[in-house]
Parts: C-alpha cells; structure tokens; sequence
C-alpha cells in the first residue's frame, strides 16, 4: 500500500510524532516542577541559601520546558478535530469534557501560578512563593491526570453505553475511574518522577565531573538520588501492577507483549519469552529464547495458570507484535539499569564517599548517571508505544476501530501537514537546546542573595 495515499496510517503516524515528541516535555515539567517543591522546602527549613540558588537555576530549565510543552500539547489535541472527526463525534460528550477539565482544572493552574514562581521573587512573601510552587507543582501532576483519565477510558472504555455509534454517558465515576485508570495513572506519574531524578543527576554529575561548583551540584545530585531511592523500586511494583491490569482488561494486548501465541493446556505452563521473533504469518515465533513457567508466574501469580494466547482472538482483532514486544523489553531493561545505577550510588553514599574531593575519583559513577540522563525518555517513549500499539486495531478498546475514526481527509492534506509540523517540532528541538547549552554554560548564580518582601518585615 501506498504510504503518501493512506489517509488513516498518515494520520497515525501524524498522530504518533505528535504525542512522542510532546510526551517528552510534560515528563519533566511534572517531576521537576516537585523537585523544585522539595528545593523550596529545604530552604525555608534549612535556613540554607544555597538551596535558594538551585530553585532559581533549574527553575529556569523548568520554564524553558514548559513552553516547548504548551506549544507542542495545542497540536495534538486540535488534532481530534482534524484528523480524527468520527472518533470525536463518537466520544465527544465524555472525552472532550476530560480534554476540558485538563485545560481549566489543570493547566490555567499551573500557568496561572507560574508566574507568581519566576517573577515573584523578593516580591512576595516566602510562605506564599513556597504555595506557588506547589501549585505548579499541582498543576502539572493535574494535567497528566486528565490525560492519562481520557486515555486510559479509550484502554477500558466504562460507565456508558453506544446508542448509533455515539457513547451515553450513565456514570460519570465509572468512566472516570475505569479499570485502567488507576495502574496507568501512578505508573506514568513515578515515571515522570524518576525520568526527572536522571536528569537531575546527570546534568548534577556533569558540572561534578567538570569540576565546576562542585560542592553546590553535590546537592542536587544527593537530591535526585534521594528522588530515585523512593521511586526507582516503586516503578518495578506500579509495572507489575499495571501487567496485571492489562491481563485482565485487555488480554489480546499482554499476548502480543509476550509474543504468546498459543493458550497454555490446564496444569501446563506458559513460558516467558526473553528474546523473540514474532512471525505474525505463521503464528508463531521463529525464534525464542525462555523461561519455563515465568509468564505463568507473573500473569496469575500460579506456576501453571492459564494466558491467553494470540490465537484465542480473530485474525482481524489482533495487535501488532513486534513493537509491543521489544517496547515492553526495552521499557523493563533500562528500569533495571537505572534501579542497578541508583544501588551503586546508594552504597558509595552510605560509604562516604559522595564528598567533595572525593567524588570526582568516581568517574565511572558520574560517567554512569550522565549516560542514564536520557533513558528514562526512551523507557517513557518505549512503554507509550507498547501502551498504544497493543490496543491496535482499537481507538476506543473493543468498540471502534481505528480506521473507522479517521477523518474523511485527502490524502495530500495529511501529507502537507506532517511535513509542516516535522519541520516545527525541528526548530523548537534547536531552539531549545541553544537555550538550555546557554542556561548549562553560565551555570548557577551563586552570588545572588534572597531578601524578605515587606511583608515579612525586609527593606
């Protein structure tokens, strides 16, 4: 088939780069809009100025974020009246109104106060400025909510019913609180968390290993390892719980994760595969590598329990295999480099060895968090891909398919406007990493010192 003439794959595709390359902004806006919280704290608390120079350094990197974020979120939700019209008309009454929460509830909040964050410096009291933050903080976490709410009803569509192709809702609860919200929303939320705390710290163990104020980035490098000794094990636990979700509500997805084709017989196993090539013509891997009983093990909490397999489902109902298999795979081998390197940090701090003139000896240690800076958005990319190709060929899960909901576009239009925004989201790419060299070249303002607003008694 023709890629430049097929209006529903452009349109897939358009849709595709849209959220892959948006997804990447709010992750960090989210996780660091809190560490900025925990910053903030730790300087009223303290007494601890430094403290005060680290919210004004990655306050900006913040800032920077967030507006490559709005920019690049307006784009994808025009898109669902665009490029997805009979989706729209179909789901409209409950996922416009989730779309409508996220922007009023969420994002004039965290706009709203984010401004009182950057600029109300020595002009409002610390008390308030600290309920800024937390409000951006708030914010932030609020619009991941909503999103993550409307994607995760299209994963596990409840609380209503389809009369003529159009959804009723019957209870507004139950849509919202689907059966996939829950393990979706925490997974993606610890996600933004923990790809935050390897951002931190790699950029921390750059300035360490340069040894440019070293002393002053040890802090935020402590910071972020103690972001990740929270978090880094509790993905593994939210990713178990979010495995499980998806094998009771959507078992064709967890067989195409797992490359299993076949149901296992009562009493028998189903074996994990490590490694695998999925051959979707002949139904069946023509290549495996696995571990007996594991599958069993992880899906049913039972030596021998059953998992459906792909051929359970009809031919036209099921998920493309691949991506979703090694996108899982991928997503699952940097959450285990990423837990090996913040144990490796953890036994050096706990040895006293993350002191200055003592931790730039570490190289490899620095060279390790520097490296692991951008995994944490290619396990964020990899499991949003497992997340949206295993609901294939469904856009709303067991009910509308996918190349019934795209729009009635010529093909040309789809292509003119993919071009377009590729070349957009190219310029914001540049554009921010000129500013962010620029905001890492000049480094912290160390000299700058807090005053007290009238207020709370200052000049």
């Amino acid at each position: 088939m023709d890629l430049l003439s097929n209006t529903v794959l452009l349109s897939r595709i358009q849709f595709a780069m849209t959220v892959g390359y948006h997804i990447v902004w709010p992750t960090l806006t989210v996780g660091l809009s809190i560490t900025l919280v925990v910053f903030e704290i730790l300087w009223i608390a303290a007494g601890d100025d430094a403290y005060y120079a680290h919210l004004r350094f990655w306050s900006k990197l913040l800032i920077l974020n967030f507006s490559v974020g709005v920019a690049t979120g307006l784009v994808m939700e025009f898109q669902f009246g665009t490029n997805w019209q009979p989706f729209t008309a179909a789901a409209g009454g409950f996922f416009g109104n989730i779309l409508g929460f996220e922007g009023t509830l969420a994002f004039m909040l965290e706009a709203g106060f984010l401004g009182i964050m950057m600029f109300g410096w020595n002009r409002v009291p610390r008390g308030l400025h600290l309920l800024s933050t937390i409000f951006v903080a708030l914010g932030a976490s609020l619009s991941a909510f909503w999103i993550l709410v409307a994607n995760s009803w299209m994963q596990t569509p409840t609380g209503g019913h389809f009369v003529n192709g159009r959804f009723v809702l019957d209870d507004f609860g139950r849509a919202l609180f689907n059966p996939d919200m829950a393990s979706a929303t925490t997974h993606m939320w610890v996600a933004c968390l923990e790809t935050t705390a390897f951002v931190v710290g790699g950029i921390s163990a750059w300035y360490i290993a340069k040894g440019r104020e070293t002393g002053f980035f040890l802090k935020s490098f402590k910071t972020a390892l103690a972001i990740a000794l929270l978090v880094t094990p509790l993905q593994v636990f939210l990713g178990d719980a979010q495995g499980l979700a998806v094998a009771k509500e959507q078992p064709a997805k967890l067989a195409a994760i797992e490359a299993h084709w076949r149901t296992n017989e009562p009493g028998t196993p189903a074996a994990f595969n490590v490694l695998a090539w999925p051959d979707r013509g002949r139904e069946r891997n023509s290549f495996q590598i696995q571990i007996p009983y594991l599958l069993s093990l992880l899906e049913t909490r039972t030596l021998t329990g059953k998992v459906e397999g792909l051929k359970d489902f009809p031919a036209d109902d099921r998920p493309p295999v691949v991506i979703p298999f090694y996108g899982f795979r991928l997503m699952v081998l940097i959450g285990l480099i990423l837990l090996g390197v913040m144990i490796w940090t953890l036994t050096l701090w706990l040895a006293g060895r993350l002191r200055p003139g003592r931790v730039e000896r570490h190289r490899w240690l620095l060279r390790a968090w520097m490296w692991s800076l951008p995994l944490g958005y290619i396990a964020v990319e990899a499991g949003w891909l497992t997340r949206e190709e295993g609901r294939q060929p469904w856009i709303i899960y067991g009910v509308l398919k996918t190349a019934d909901a795209a729009s009635h576009l010529a093909a040309w239009v789809v292509d003119l406007s993919l071009a377009g925004l590729f070349v957009i989201y190219a310029i914001l790419t540049v554009g921010f990493f000129v500013f962010a060299r620029r905001i890492l070249a000049q480094g912290p303002d160390l000299g700058a010192a807090p005053t007290r607003p009238a207020a709370e008694g200052g000049n």
